[in-house]
């Protein structure tokens, strides 16, 4: 499939599955593209996905970004999940090290240029572990931040070269904890403790009621994205 028929694609079963169920998308995008991956950040709407794929396809890789940064919390919940659905997580790391990347560029990177800092962490290695697959699956959903509002369920995204997979995109928050609840999900108890968005230690803090539940992340400069998704 060349790039106009996979632009083409995208564009016409966006239209024809944006009322389907998210496990429908989920079949369709494993059906069609059986060389498919799943992201995991261990947050909310990713736990409700590794569930569905668990009852869908056990056998699709689950990868995560392992920063070196991410909570205790985090790494946690990625263990009780490994445990309950008997699965290993795909570990995908940074070339460099922190010391290394201390070394390189500076203490602290992610105060003084978090752009560089996630490109290091985040984004080269999200480059090289999808280089490997035709399509990945995405938690992401539209009322999550601007920059996602526009987010299709099927897209062709260009950054990385290959089909992308959003099932619950149109999914509102009361939606992501209406199945936790419903399916006993393992989540990150950060979540209780006013992190409605989870990424690494350093910038990530905590949400106070009335903020935007994405006001936690890189707080205090106009970063909104690490650059994984256009």
């Amino acid at each position: 499939m060349n790039l106009l028929e996979k632009e083409e694609l995208a564009r016409t079963k966006a239209e024809e599955l944006e009322q389907a169920s998210p496990e429908d998308i989920i079949r369709y995008a494993i059906e069609t593209f059986p060389n498919i991956t799943f992201a995991c950040s261990f947050g909310a709407e990713d736990v409700v996905l590794v569930d569905m794929l668990q009852k869908i396809s056990p056998s699709t890789d689950i990868f995560y970004l392992d920063t070196d940064f991410h909570f205790q919390e985090t790494y946690d919940t990625r263990d009780r999940m490994q445990e309950k659905y008997n699965l290993d997580f795909v570990k995908v790391s940074p070339k460099i090290t922190p010391e290394e990347q201390a070394a390189r560029h500076g203490e602290e990177l992610w105060k003084s240029d978090p752009n560089a800092c996630c490109n290091i962490r985040k984004v080269e290695p999200l480059t090289r572990i999808l280089s490997q697959y035709d399509a990945w699956i995405t938690g992401i959903r539209r009322d999550q931040a601007p920059t996602r509002a526009n987010a299709k369920k099927v897209e062709y995204d260009a950054k990385f070269g290959l089909m992308k997979f959003n099932p619950i995109a149109h999914w509102t928050s009361d939606d992501v904890w209406e199945y936790i609840r419903a399916n006993n999900v393992t989540y990150n108890p950060l979540h209780d403790q006013n992190y409605p968005s989870i990424g690494c230690e350093h910038c990530t803090r905590q949400v106070m009621p009335g903020e935007d539940p994405r006001a936690g992340r890189w707080s205090g400069n106009d970063k909104t994205e690490c650059g994984l998704h256009k």
